[in-house]
């Protein structure tokens, strides 16, 4: 092998290199992408929950203290005074909680950042198919990384926080559950008969 086949041979091993290594941040940056959507789905189920418990706690307590004031009206027993200021005050905490915490606009929050992330994710997903069909070169695909980064920096500062319990859901509902993946049937289920893969399907 002269000089210039071993220059060819080195440059195209490069090349090789460049195009798994550009290949392996990609992916990686799209499973994250997939986890972070999904976990800031699973925050806003968790927050929603907890704004229908404070809602029902608060229902309960004003009609605990309603009847209690109910029979002061009518008896004068000391318990019953005493369990009616007890349930005030605990009516005044929980409605005081519900306004600090709001429950309600930081499950909306974690929607939004959830609905800003889907379009970026089936980006990358985009991203990987061109790149694997070749239809992209390696100078458009560092540039279309790029811009998917900026905008993931962009979501990510307004975005609210998340936790350890909704990132083990997300793992659960993704790994376990298989939330985001679909099988040729299932797909199938959606598209006409000429464009199913599996032609049994009906």
């Amino acid at each position: 092998m002269n000089n210039q086949e071993q220059d060819t041979a080195k440059t195209k091993a490069l090349n090789i290199n460049e195009r798994t290594h550009l290949e392996d941040q990609i992916r990686e940056c799209f499973g994250r992408v997939v986890y972070t959507h999904k976990t800031h789905e699973k925050m806003a189920d968790k927050c929603s929950k907890t704004l229908a418990r404070f809602k029902i706690a608060q229902i309960v307590v004003s009609a605990l203290t309603a009847s209690s004031a109910v029979i002061v009206v009518f008896f004068d027993p000391v318990w019953v005074k005493v369990a009616t200021a007890f349930l005030s005050l605990l009516t005044l905490l929980v409605s005081g909680y519900m306004k600090g915490f709001d429950p309600g606009g930081t499950a909306q929050k974690h929607r939004d950042a959830a609905a800003g992330l889907w379009p970026i994710r089936e980006s990358y997903l985009s991203l990987i198919t061109d790149w694997r069909m070749e239809q992209i070169t390696f100078e458009e695909a560092t540039k279309r990384r790029d811009e998917l980064q900026a905008k993931l920096a962009a979501i990510y500062k307004g975005a609210p926080q998340t936790d350890g319990k909704a990132y083990a859901a997300a793992q659960k509902a993704l790994k376990n559950n298989e939330e985001y993946t679909f099988s040729h049937s299932e797909i199938d289920c959606f598209l006409p008969s000429s464009l199913r893969k599996e032609h049994g399907v009906k």
